[in-house]
């Protein structure tokens, strides 16, 4: 299926085909008004040169002079004009020899009917104009071929000239069309750009103030609605923060309790027993959904904090998988040290929620791998798990999305923030996170940052 044009390239094409259809009505009236008065100047010329040429041959054979071969050659004009004269018994030719021939019989017919007649033809591949005018008292047709090689020629240059100067006009039109719609879709690319930075989490974004009446309402319409959102945003960020914030104290109590019962599990039989087991593994799973929150929270509110330094991937790498992995799991880490600028905190994060994500619906972790690539440093996490479905890898990374909703792969003990968590701290980072399949069966978690320059 055949792409598109884009909107500049349609306003170009339309004004370059305006200019060309606009030149080419120009073009064509020229053509017709200069070459119409050219070719009747050329007429009136050759035909009053011709009436007086008649007059001289018709006294010439009414007086049966013997130098009328001699008058015949003084009256061509030049080497390429050609004068016949056709009598009963007789062709009389003087100038450029042509055959008799090339002269139309109607034409000749018309002038034996006592009619002056003239028409354009080529005669030995040289263009020109036959005027046939009867003589007195039908003593022949008389026959001269004026030579039209250079107003052909001024043809040939003025058609020329009219069809570069429609050319040319068509192609400054696509320059000028090009021109105007990238600067009347200005506003527009300003639009995107603006609208885009506010997707991906820049609440800052805003349009540069209009001077131009028709562009000022919009920009203001947008920054507003940028200011709105702002707030909205900032406002659901306090107030996570300060839920999570009340629910710590009640929370530090009931997490110590649960410790406390936990210890004497054992010595609950039965169902007080499971139920024991229950309530602490709630507990715990509220603590950490607590803990999330206020990280989320965090990173919503501290938006345009970049305390970024130059860090080593692969020994953040290694040092989460030393304290939370078999010493079986595979780590692959790609010379050089793969750089990126970031914050420690929020990468360290985001390998270690990686990292137990694949411990809680997915087996655990089977390889830890940091490669360079284009440009990037990408981080792979291979699990033992049977996959993510192909509909469900996109909503695994949004904020409270778990279970079987979300594709999970096992028991669902996660707050549902923990993959949320990853997507913001790498969006922080201005890289990207996805899910593919793993070669041999499982899911492949890929976490992309842009590489720090040398």
């Amino acid at each position: 299926m055949l792409r598109r044009p884009s909107l500049r390239w349609r306003v170009a094409a339309a004004l370059g085909l305006g200019s060309v259809l606009v030149t080419s009505l120009l073009a064509i009236a020229t053509w017709n008004l200069a070459s119409d008065y050219m070719l009747r100047q050329r007429l009136q010329a050759t035909t009053r040169q011709a009436q007086v040429n008649l007059r001289l041959v018709e006294e010439a054979v009414r007086t049966n002079s013997d130098g009328l071969t001699e008058l015949l050659t003084g009256l061509t004009t030049n080497p390429d004009s050609t004068i016949m004269l056709f009598r009963a018994d007789e062709v009389l030719t003087s100038g450029r020899q042509v055959d008799p021939a090339v002269v139309p019989d109607d034409l000749l017919a018309m002038a034996r009917d006592g009619t002056p007649a003239r028409q354009r033809l080529r005669a030995d591949g040289i263009p020109v104009i036959a005027v046939a005018q009867s003589l007195a008292d039908g003593q022949g047709v008389y026959v001269e071929l004026f030579q039209l090689v250079q107003l052909d020629r001024t043809f040939r240059f003025l058609s020329g000239l009219l069809i570069a100067g429609t050319v040319l006009s068509g192609l400054i039109g696509v320059g000028l069309g090009s021109w105007a719609s990238r600067r009347a879709l200005r506003p527009l690319t300003e639009l995107t750009a603006a609208a885009s930075r506010i997707a991906g989490g820049d609440l800052k974004a805003r349009l540069p103030d209009q001077a131009d009446p028709d562009l000022g309402p919009l920009a203001n319409t947008f920054n507003s609605t940028a200011d709105a959102l702002e707030q909205r945003v900032l406002r659901d960020a306090r107030f996570a923060g300060d839920v999570s914030h009340e629910l710590r104290s009640p929370l530090t109590t009931m997490v110590n309790a649960a410790a406390v019962l936990r210890r004497r599990q054992a010595e609950l039989p039965g169902t007080a027993g499971k139920a024991l087991s229950l309530l602490t593994s709630e507990v715990d799973r509220f603590a950490r959904m607590v803990v999330d929150l206020m990280e989320i929270s965090r990173a919503d509110q501290d938006a345009d904090r970049e305390d970024f330094e130059p860090l080593d991937v692969g020994a953040l790498v290694r040092g989460a998988a030393s304290l939370r992995l078999d010493p079986d799991v595979e780590i692959v880490v790609e010379p050089p040290p793969p750089l990126v600028l970031g914050d420690r905190r929020r990468l360290d994060r985001v390998i270690g929620n990686l990292i137990e994500n694949a411990e809680q619906h997915a087996g655990g972790a089977v390889r830890l791998a940091v490669l360079h690539h284009r440009g990037n440093v990408r981080l792979e996490i291979d699990d033992a798990g049977p996959g993510v479905p192909s509909d469900m890898r996109t909503q695994v990374f949004e904020r409270f999305t778990r279970g079987t909703r979300a594709g999970s792969r096992g028991t669902d003990t996660g707050s549902g923030l923990g993959l949320a968590l990853v997507a913001e701290h790498v969006r922080r980072h201005h890289g990207r996170v996805w899910i593919e399949d793993r070669p041999g069966g499982g899911a492949r978690f890929i976490v992309e940052l842009p590489e720090a320059a040398a």
